[in-house]
């Protein structure tokens, strides 16, 4: 568990950070050790993208590759657990509360840690909450195998309305099983991946220690679909703790039994 009590930089022993344009063709800049992007302050883990001209360390002259560019215009923070801790089955938990506005794309996710091994999406993508600002009342919840994902046009998930998602904390949370992954906001499951009879790593490469991350990007290939509005920076991430419940198979969780 993070329950973020120390303030100032995020907790290096359980935290490590992405660096640079990523993923997705999103906007952001991905810093780290930078306070104004990702902080622990009153308790909480503040992942804050800013409007602001950013030099790339990676860019490379006359590169055509939208990752090489000079500078971003754009820079916020994407914290994992990569190389610190993963985590096979048990209950993830997350009390957030979410950036609002047209561009912003929150995420809480985790990879199988056979990522640089097989590639995505065979190593196996959880999107416990994704959270898109032109969709403002709307939590999603998707899986991304070899098979299923939305690359293909197969991907699998649903929705969950929930009001202003903005103006206060919710718990985002998956309970992650060796026959299926249930998908919960608060107390609410909307979600349900089964494994399908005799599947594969195609279908099912959740048998492996995925990790976790937490980011907040801009605009992309789906959450800048609308454009960005310029007017809504500085925006806030905030998240209240992370909590990982592991547990016995032959038993089952739900948020009231849960330590």
């Amino acid at each position: 568990a993070d329950e973020f009590e120390a303030a100032g930089r995020p907790d290096p022993a359980r935290w490590t950070n992405e660096v640079g344009f990523i993923r997705n063709r999103e906007s952001q800049y991905y810093t780290a050790g930078r306070s104004e992007n990702a902080r622990v302050e009153g308790g909480r883990l503040i992942i804050e993208a800013r409007k602001e001209k950013f030099p790339n360390a990676r860019h490379t002259p006359d590169s055509r590759d939208w990752r090489r560019v000079e500078y971003a215009e754009i820079t916020s923070a994407s914290l994992t657990t990569r190389g610190q801790a993963e985590w096979k089955r048990g209950r993830i938990e997350v009390r957030a509360k979410l950036p609002r506005g047209r561009g912003v794309w929150p995420a809480i996710w985790m990879l199988g840690v056979d990522r640089e091994r097989v590639g995505w999406p065979r190593c196996g993508e959880i999107d416990i909450m994704e959270y898109v600002g032109f969709e403002p009342d709307v939590i999603h919840a998707n899986i991304h195998t070899g098979k299923y994902n939305h690359v293909r046009g197969t991907g699998k998930g649903s929705r969950l309305r929930v009001a202003a998602p903005f103006d206060d904390f919710h718990v985002y949370a998956v309970e992650w099983y060796s026959d299926r992954l249930d998908f919960f906001v608060d107390d609410k499951k909307y979600f349900t991946y089964a494994k399908e009879k005799d599947a594969g790593a195609d279908v099912w490469p959740f048998d492996q220690p995925h990790y976790l991350i937490l980011n907040l990007a801009i605009g992309g290939a789906w959450g800048g679909q609308r454009g960005i509005d310029d007017a809504i920076f500085p925006q806030r991430f905030e998240i209240d703790y992370v909590r990982v419940y592991q547990h016995d198979e032959r038993t089952s969780i739900s948020v009231d039994s849960a330590p």
